[in-house]
């Protein structure tokens, strides 16, 4: 049986007499049965046999579901060896966009369009920030990365942002750093993601594509909205930047930590049962000091399900000459410039266990037991059954 606290949690929910009570939609039934089902015979799996000391060891494989934490392990190594591959001699800063709470239940109901205004927000505000000659007047390089839940699991859409330190002029062909080594002034930050973000919003509930459901009827009137874009206006959006990093390589380390995680993982459960679930979780209004909060095993999983993203949905995105289209010609005249080698962009990823010995320095195939052999696939396990109906 699956490890997993997560995995039983959804089994018992789904044992459970009430479980008719949670309505889940055929995707939320999809991600429920690749978390339950994930590394246990359902999905079958192989018997590894050791070529020195005959050890013999049974793994069963992973769904590689994105919203699966015990997955994300081999996705993110994957992930950050690509983009070692792409790192360039300079600072890089952390900027993190968070929209107001009043925006919150627009982007629960509103998932894909909300977080496409989102990322589209994030982007011009960079992009134009950084080709203006008064602030840059450069290509600057960001790579976005969204998370949708606070650390009680409530819904608090916000993206993380690693951001070049600088950017590639064309005109004169040199690399142009950051005045006085800031990215840009916060304010003017703010003021104008804030803009962007309320005029993208504004125009998608006049094209019908930000609906108003539920709750958010009571704001669908004209006196109603018009109130709500005025409270936008006038509040303080939250968004800030750190320092650079102290080198690309801890940059790389820094930007595994978010860009494969999920709402919570196993390591956070502190304790469940068929009462209530309890799990820890940092209080960021009181300096993020760590506390418990125990939720029905009902209203877990109903605050996990919020952050499953909808199908085929980017939640890592690649900007300025990051961008997929550009990549290969303006991330080339970078590393030209600071003397580094072009990035094989054609060049597919290592083996997995290539990838987890490279930056763990721990060998997966190597035999736990006599730690010499290596382990050898000598039996082929198809897949058992399935841990949860689909119908």
């Amino acid at each position: 049986m699956n490890g997993s606290a997560i995995a039983e949690i959804f089994r018992n929910v789904l044992a459970s007499d009430n479980a008719h009570s949670l309505a889940f939609s055929l995707h939320h039934r999809k991600v429920i049965d690749a978390i339950t089902s994930c590394r246990t015979p359902a999905l079958g799996g192989q018997v590894e046999h050791c070529d020195h000391c005959g050890h013999e060891i049974v793994r069963y494989h992973s769904c590689r579901d994105r919203h699966c934490p015990r997955c994300q392990t081999t996705a993110r190594l994957s992930w950050v060896n690509d983009r070692l591959q792409e790192l360039l001699p300079v600072g890089y800063f952390h900027a993190v966009f968070t929209v107001p709470h009043e925006l919150n239940p627009f982007a629960l109901r509103n998932k894909k369009c909300f977080y496409g205004l989102l990322f589209r927000a994030v982007k011009e505000t960079i992009l134009e920030l950084a080709a203006n000659p008064k602030r840059l007047g450069a290509d600057i390089g960001v790579v976005a990365v969204l998370h949708t839940w606070g650390q009680a699991l409530t819904d608090h859409p916000h993206i993380h942002c690693i951001v070049t330190g600088g950017g590639y002029d064309q005109a004169s062909k040199r690399w142009k750093p950051c005045q006085n080594a800031f990215l840009f002034p916060i304010p003017v930050i703010r003021k104008l993601f804030r803009g962007k973000l309320i005029d993208f919003f504004i125009q998608a509930v006049k094209t019908g594509d930000i609906t108003f459901t539920g709750s958010l009827a009571d704001v669908a009137g004209e006196r109603s909205f018009k109130e709500l874009v005025n409270t936008l206006y006038v509040k303080e959006w939250t968004v800030y930047v750190k320092q650079p990093f102290a080198s690309p390589e801890a940059l790389v380390k820094y930007l595994g930590a978010y860009t494969h995680r999920v709402a919570i993982s196993d390591s956070r459960i502190v304790e469940h049962n068929p009462q209530f679930v309890s799990f820890a979780y940092k209080d960021y209004a009181h300096e993020g000091e760590r506390k418990i909060m125990a939720l029905s095993p009902h209203e877990f999983v109903r605050r996990f399900l919020l952050h499953v993203l909808p199908q085929g949905f980017k939640k890592i995105r690649y900007f300025g000459f990051l961008a997929p289209r550009a990549r290969k010609k303006r991330l080339t005249q970078c590393r030209t410039f600071f003397k580094k080698k072009p990035v094989d962009l054609k060049k597919g990823s290592s083996p997995w266990h290539q990838i987890v010995k490279e930056l763990t320095g721990r060998d997966p195939l190597r035999c736990p037991k006599c730690d010499s052999g290596t382990l050898r696939c000598v039996v082929t396990l198809a897949p058992f059954t399935a841990l949860i109906p689909t119908g």
